[in-house]
């Protein structure tokens, strides 16, 4: 039987073999669903009917002799702003419920289902992806699998979420300012934020275009690279998405770190965290024996930048349903993007010409090295309703503060393989492995580098 920890490895070995059934192997994910979402409330749709046939078409071709896909039988769930055909793409939202249901799944969604996963379901999120912490006014918040009263992250909380606690293998979230990998540090899971353009949107409910991402998420480095690779190709519907040729990654993992030049960052990400997440980046830099350091240069001017074009484009996004129906936003939410709506256009033109030249920097530093080591976030998951913490003695507010490493990586797009990292017992931590745009596989070996050495830790949360 498989258990709740398997790997979709594992599963798909299995599955292609005729070791167990496609159709066992949901049937055990539905009842672990039934039996431990309301204590972690990630999941918002389940759609059970739908996962049961497609288990059974599976198991159909496995008994006519077909061959299977890589990923054949293993369960997955997508954020609640990717389109699931015959479901309304929440987004989180209120007001999006009473959008008539999506005629077609999203992009990633078929081209998971097309490599064989099953799709199981849509994920608690924050309202419209403006979120940090993954508490939701509408549907209640996500619950961190390590400590129920603690936060997930946001916005893709419900994918952190349902990996933690063993419900699926594998789940998809968003990223616009960090909104994998502060979840992936905070219930102690991998995630991959590709490169900017890397992987289709289409089929799935915008943020901030010019910012916006999708990935998986992982309990292994191989599961990630294996959902990554069947993602990746151009898409006619996504106008974003590139039109390089899928780069696969999966056979890089084994090629270790030795001819990897990689770097600390300093200056911004040196400070501004606390004593644990800066304990976690040191135990990855001595497991590497990495000892340089090197500076983004005006990091915290592109976190502000960042700040400005996530507002801007936001409110002009949700300009109508501002006016239309104001009551119905999350109030945190709502006043956000009323203040979006109220920044001058001159200072969008700057915050983005000021883009064009961090990213010129930064892309300089990768002609010195591969990769960059940074902390995820500046703390452990804080309790679901703290509204501050304090970091060298200043109290700050949480939701603008949790992505004060992440802002500055995804505002330029590069690729960032979140990596979980536990000090001791107590809550997870999370360091960013980032690379040269296109360079994922450079991260994704480096993340396993870390794994096999134990360094990076990918559990199911004690509490399931």
């Amino acid at each position: 039987m498989i258990g709740p920890s398997a790997s979709a490895f594992e599963i798909t070995s299995k599955v292609s073999a005729g070791e167990i059934t496609a159709r066992a192997v949901i049937d055990a994910a539905l009842a672990r669903i039934e039996a431990i979402d309301p204590k972690v409330n990630a999941f918002t749709d389940v759609a059970a009917e739908r996962a049961c046939r497609t288990a059974d078409a599976l198991d159909a071709r496995r008994a006519r002799g077909e061959t299977l896909g890589p990923l054949a039988g293993v369960p997955f769930a997508v954020k609640n702003l990717i389109d699931i055909a015959g479901l309304p793409t929440r987004a989180g939202s209120k007001i999006n419920r009473d959008l008539p249901p999506a005629s077609r799944d999203a992009a990633l969604v078929r081209r998971l289902e097309d490599a064989g996963a099953i799709l199981v379901g849509a994920l608690n999120m924050g309202e419209y992806a403006y979120d940090f912490t993954g508490e939701n006014v509408h549907d209640a918040p996500s619950r961190n699998p390590h400590a129920l009263d603690h936060m997930t992250g946001g916005s893709s909380g419900g994918s952190g979420a349902a990996i933690a606690a063993g419900l699926v293998p594998l789940a998809l979230g968003s990223d616009t300012n960090g909104s994998i990998r502060v979840p992936s540090a905070f219930c102690g899971c991998f995630g991959l934020k590709p490169t900017y353009g890397r992987l289709s949107r289409a089929g799935s409910f915008p943020f901030v275009s010019s910012l916006d991402h999708l990935g998986p998420f992982a309990r292994s480095v191989a599961d990630l690279a294996l959902a990554y690779d069947v993602m990746q190709g151009p898409d006619a519907d996504d106008p974003i998405a590139t039109t390089r040729p899928p780069e696969p990654s999966l056979p890089a993992l084994e090629g270790g770190v030795s001819n990897l030049r990689i770097a600390i960052a300093g200056g911004h990400f040196a400070k501004h965290g606390d004593a644990d997440c800066f304990a976690a980046l040191a135990k990855v830099t001595r497991a590497l024996g990495v000892t340089r350091t090197v500076e983004l240069p005006e990091a915290s001017r592109a976190r502000a930048a960042a700040y400005v074009i996530t507002a801007a484009e936001g409110a002009a996004l949700h300009r109508n349903r501002l006016r239309e129906r104001p009551d119905d936003f999350d109030p945190a939410v709502r006043d956000r993007l009323i203040a979006g709506s109220a920044i001058p256009a001159s200072w969008v033109i700057q915050a983005q010409r000021f883009r064009r030249w961090y990213r010129a920097r930064v892309l300089h530093l990768f002609n010195e090295v591969d990769v960059i080591l940074a902390p995820t976030t500046p703390c452990r998951a804080p309790k679901i309703g703290q509204a501050t913490f304090v970091l060298d003695g200043v109290t700050m507010p949480v939701r603008p503060n949790i992505g004060i490493f992440t802002q500055p990586i995804s505002f330029i797009g590069l690729p960032v393989v979140a990596v979980p990292v536990r000090i001791d017992e107590g809550l997870p931590l999370g360091v960013q492995v980032i690379a040269a745009p296109w360079k994922e596989s450079h991260a994704l070996r480096a993340a396993c580098a870390l794994e096999q050495s134990g360094i990076a830790d990918a559990r199911i949360a004690p509490l399931f």
